[in-house]
This record gives C-alpha cells, sequence and structure tokens, in this order.
C-alpha cells in the first residue's frame, strides 16, 4: 500500500538531491554570519567610522571637463551606499582619499580589419591616495582601464557612449582596491 500521507515536500526532501540543497543553503548562511567572507559588503575595520572624499583633479594631457566631476560624485555615491562610513569634509576622517586623473590619452590603431584601423583605445589612469588616519599609514595606487572603441567615431563621440563605462568601471576599481581584502 502506498502511503498518500506523505507531502511533496517531504517527499522531495528526503530526495539525495534535497539533502545536498539544504546543506549547501546552511554551509552559505554560516560562512556569511560568522564575518569572515563578505558577499555584498565592503571590508572595512570596526573602528573606522568617517570617510573624507576629496574632488578628484585631472591633471592628464588631454582634460575632459566631465570626468572629474563625475568620478568625485559617483565615487561618493558608491561610497556611502555600499559601505557605514559616514562621509566628512573634516581632516580628521579615518579615511581620506584624494585622487588625480593622470592619463586620459587616446591612441590610434589598435585593431585593423581589411587594412583599415578598426578600433581605437583610450586609457585612463587614476592616482589615488587613501590615508588611514587612525593607523597613521598611507597606500598609493594606480587604476587603469582600457576603453576601445570603433575608428569611425571621433573621440568626442566616443567619449558620449563610452562615459557612463568608464565612470562605472573606474570608480568600481577604486572602490575594491580600497574596500576588499582579495
Amino acid at each position: 500500500m502506498k502511503n498518500n500521507h506523505l507531502s511533496p515536500f517531504l517527499l522531495n526532501l528526503l530526495s539525495g538531491n534535497a539533502i545536498l540543497k539544504v546543506f549547501s543553503v546552511v554551509l552559505i548562511i554560516a560562512l556569511s554570519s560568522c564575518g569572515i567572507y563578505s558577499f555584498k559588503d565592503a571590508v572595512i575595520p570596526e573602528n573606522v567610522k568617517t570617510i573624507k572624499i576629496g574632488f578628484i583633479e585631472n591633471k592628464a594631457r588631454y582634460v575632459n571637463p566631465q570626468l572629474a566631476p563625475l568620478l568625485t560624485d559617483k565615487l561618493q555615491q558608491k561610497i556611502i551606499s555600499q559601505t557605514k562610513l559616514i562621509r566628512t569634509n573634516n581632516d580628521d576622517a579615518h579615511y581620506q582619499i584624494y585622487a588625480t586623473i593622470t592619463t586620459y590619452d587616446p591612441s590610434q590603431t589598435v585593431g585593423v580589419s581589411a587594412q583599415q584601423a578598426s578600433t581605437n583605445r583610450l586609457t585612463v589612469t587614476v592616482h589615488v591616495l587613501l590615508k588611514k588616519t587612525l593607523d597613521n599609514k598611507e597606500q598609493e595606487f594606480d587604476v587603469s582601464r582600457n576603453f576601445d572603441f570603433s575608428a569611425n567615431l571621433t573621440l568626442n563621440q566616443a567619449e558620449s557612449q563610452m562615459m557612463e563605462d568608464i565612470v562605472r568601471n573606474i570608480t568600481d576599481d577604486i572602490f575594491n582596491q580600497i574596500f576588499s581584502n582579495w
């Protein structure tokens, strides 16, 4: 005689595949709650509470007047929305970020098709200084990305199409360099 009293959920749970699923969920919950791994949040010491984000200066040979304010704004938004740090303009902030756009260089002909230039490249580099006032330490690093665009476009046309990607990628790289332990 067949047992019709067991629910479909319980029958599924008793199968070997479901036990593996339950174990996986329990493992993920355990790892995320122990504080060793963080799948969403930035890694910040508990005693760090405040951050000062200076305006990103543009000292590149070619200056795109939109880039510095857009990068500054996007970096501020990302840090405020993805960390618990409080933004301040005080010089005693626990973390202080100062950055400079050092390279904004278009180069010709990185891709050739049918003996004609098919792709040009824009290289953007930002030099970052991170001051950690509680530890009395400074960390300097460069973030650099290449952005390829069709050789049929002028630099101005390409910039208008790529600016959102440039700002997002450079901002993400700066954020990850500062707040990731990977």
